[in-house]
């Protein structure tokens, strides 16, 4: 009888756990709504052997099938197309974003149409947007500012000096802090968005700070450093490192491309776990998300990663190389291909929702913890 009880209560357990876990993913998409990925090419360097130029589209419901391909600018001087370093949606402005080397473009979600392209003295980056969808933190083009720019007109509001090489950048989901990865610098800095000032850093980190993500409690980072197969961890509120983690079993070795060892980082949405790129090895290798980061599996690739996003749902995670993971069962499912039935490899991708022609939701291109905003 006990055992029987035993039983009893473990499976209402479980199927509350499931239940949970069904309504969060149910929640991060509005009823009938179609999910699609947003890929911007050239989104590795200029090459446009990776699904050449445009914003690709796939639907993520339908085994991300290729939909089409939407024309895009950002031409180099030289006349060819130019580097994509970024890519970010605004809702309530019904609009996409794609930064280049030289400038950036908005293109309206519904009609496909460019609205406007700007070019920016000193280049751009890899930009951020605010929650309610009005302003941009935009980098330069490792230079040592950020410009903070107005997302209807593209107008530049104010530049904020940093330090050297501006580079990636996430917008807090509280809307309260910006974090701004100079890639010259071992500190991760944080603008108030208020002020647009500089009011904190966290680190010192071992090396120079290159991709990172936080949680959605704007508590946590988890860093790549220069030199380092492996992450560190930082600890928001008190501006310190806390934990220093080393890829086990794999070699370091030369990349081909951002010159460290595990250029791409991403938090799964659900905040349990770290997926990690390793370019030498070809690899994604994934950690428990808390201490002390136990390092669970790795999973093969077909090219070097060089970053790392996620669906909203966290089902699916996408590494740069063109995979698309099932998230629970690490298997990979697909790869993306486009008109041509070519491989497409991107580091600039981000998925969105419609209900008909309007969107509704949209994720990130960096992966982000959405933990705190699931639960909302």
């Amino acid at each position: 009888m006990k055992k029987i009880l035993f039983w009893l209560l473990f499976l209402q357990i479980a199927f509350t756990h499931t239940g949970i876990a069904q309504r969060l993913r149910d929640a991060d998409k509005p009823a009938g709504a179609k999910r699609y990925l947003y890929v911007a090419t050239p989104g590795i360097r200029d090459y446009l052997g990776y699904g050449g130029h445009g914003l690709l589209v796939f639907d993520m419901d339908n085994n991300h099938r290729f939909v089409k391909r939407i024309a895009t600018r950002g031409l180099h001087p030289n006349g060819k197309p130019s580097n994509v370093k970024g890519i970010s949606v605004s809702l309530p402005l019904n609009s996409i974003y794609v930064s280049t080397l030289e400038g950036l473009q908005r293109i309206d979600l519904t009609t496909e149409k460019v609205v406007w392209e700007k070019a920016f003295e000193g280049g751009c980056d890899r930009m951020a947007i605010s929650p309610d969808g009005r302003t941009m933190y935009l980098p330069s083009l490792e230079k040592g500012f950020w410009n903070v720019v107005n997302c209807e007109t593209g107008d530049i509001i104010k530049k904020i000096n940093v330090h050297k090489r501006a580079h990636n950048t996430i917008y807090g989901a509280s809307g309260n802090a910006v974090y701004m990865a100079d890639i010259a610098s071992p500190w991760l800095h944080i603008a108030d968005p208020k002020t647009h000032e500089l009011v904190g850093k966290v680190g010192e980190f071992d090396n120079y700070v290159r991709p990172f993500t936080v949680n959605a409690s704007e508590t946590m980072t988890y860093v790549t450093c220069d030199s380092l197969l492996g992450f560190e961890v930082g600890d928001i509120k008190k501006g310190t490192k806390i934990a220093h983690i080393e890829v086990q079993g794999w070699e370091r070795g030369p990349v081909r491309r951002h010159g460290n060892p595990s250029h791409g980082i991403g938090l799964t949405p659900d905040e349990s776990e770290i997926w990690l790129c390793d370019g030498h090895n070809m690899r994604m290798h994934i950690f428990s998300a808390k201490p002390p980061y136990q390092q669970l599996t790795t999973i093969p690739v077909q090219d070097m990663p060089g970053w790392v996003t996620f669906s909203l749902d966290g089902r699916y995670a996408y590494p740069s190389s063109g995979e698309v993971i099932d998230v629970k069962t690490r298997k990979i499912i697909t790869t993306l291909t486009d008109e041509f039935h070519n491989n497409v490899a991107s580091e600039k991708m981000v998925e969105v929702q419609f209900t008909g022609n309007k969107p509704v939701r949209a994720g990130d291109q960096f992966g982000i913890g959405r933990a705190r905003m699931a639960a909302k």
